[in-house]
């Protein structure tokens, strides 16, 4: 049989979390401010900062003039206390940070907005919605993803539960099942990376192209994955192109990387000084283009016509030249 909270208990209960509050907005109580505020006594008081301390609260107290109760850093950090402002305020700017208007925290955000979404009273949810409509941010180019769908996503890759949704193809919009596994941020767009269960293979998808994202009730057991990020940006830099091309670049991968976007191509390291560079294109010469101005000698390893179309791009620049003398760099 379950235990059956008194309301005795239930009344500590609201009373410490009261306590807890009051020591949240302020920098420091003394123990009379925080009966008075209670409309209890101080030794009550002395009680109830005790059973935060118990449950991981660094609940500070000094004597004397001046002293009273402080709520200090701790090693972890322990649940908090938002009224509904606060919420909203922390949810917008977690939003922010999901699409990326704060660099590099991207999937942090994502998951601490997947535990707040958890907890999210349904009566402010219309409103985060509407602010996070009116808001942007100055120089950001991300893609616009719409925030239910983002927490859709992140929600059924917590629960392992799958995932259908509309998807344009090359005629119309598909309705496509999957396993969700992870979201990527690149190149300024979400994607999903997950399980296509029609196709039976690794798929990725842009949020921002979804529709319809709706979490089904079927569980599904995680299967050996291969790595998200590389998957995607292999995706993204490559397959959905007409041509693939291969470069042996003479410069080390991480000078390379600092020139390449990530969702522009995939860069390897052979060896200390040279990368290979895996960049798609539906029309090769912009690709060569792209090599070409990186500024470093390269060389072609695939396919082999892109080695007929350096003959004609060099020949192209030689004419332009035209008897203009051209000196060899020192």
């Amino acid at each position: 049989m379950g235990h059956a909270v008194s309301g005795s208990d239930r009344g500590t209960t609201e009373r410490v979390l009261t306590l807890l509050g009051l020591l949240q907005q302020r920098r420091a109580w003394t123990g009379h401010e925080l009966a008075d505020r209670l409309g209890v006594t101080p030794r009550t008081v002395r009680r109830d900062v005790d059973r935060l301390r118990m449950l991981g609260y660094p609940v500070h107290a000094s004597h004397g003039v001046g002293g009273g109760y402080q709520l200090g850093p701790g090693q972890d950090l322990p649940p908090l206390l938002l009224d509904d402002d606060e919420v909203i305020a922390t949810a917008i700017s977690l939003l922010a940070g999901a699409g990326g208007a704060v660099i590099g925290a991207g999937d942090a955000a994502l998951r601490a907005l997947t535990k707040l979404d958890q907890v999210l009273p349904v009566r402010l949810r219309p409103k985060i919605r509407a602010l996070s409509g009116a808001v942007e941010t100055f120089g950001s180019a991300w893609a616009p993803v719409d925030s239910d769908v983002l927490m859709t996503l992140a929600r059924a890759r917590h629960d392992e539960v799958e995932v259908g949704f509309g998807y344009p193809s090359s005629a119309a919009s598909e309705q496509r099942r999957v396993e969700p596994y992870r979201l990527v941020a690149l190149g300024r767009r979400w994607y999903l990376f997950a399980y296509d269960l029609d196709r039976a293979d690794w798929r990725s998808f842009r949020v921002d192209r979804m529709t319809d994202v709706t979490a089904r009730t079927w569980r599904f057991k995680p299967r050996p994955a291969p790595d998200a990020a590389a998957y995607v940006q292999e995706s993204v830099a490559n397959r959905v192109y007409q041509h693939q091309a291969r470069f042996l670049v003479h410069a080390p991968a991480e000078t390379v990387r600092a020139q390449i976007p990530p969702a522009a191509a995939v860069v390897e390291p052979r060896g200390s000084g040279s990368c290979e560079v895996r960049s798609g294109a539906d029309n090769l010469d912009f690709v060569l283009m792209h090599v070409v101005l990186l500024g470093h000698g390269f060389e072609v390893l695939d396919p082999a016509e892109l080695g007929q179309r350096c003959r004609v791009l060099a020949a192209r620049l030689v004419s332009a030249a035209g008897d203009q003398v051209v000196e060899r760099a020192e």
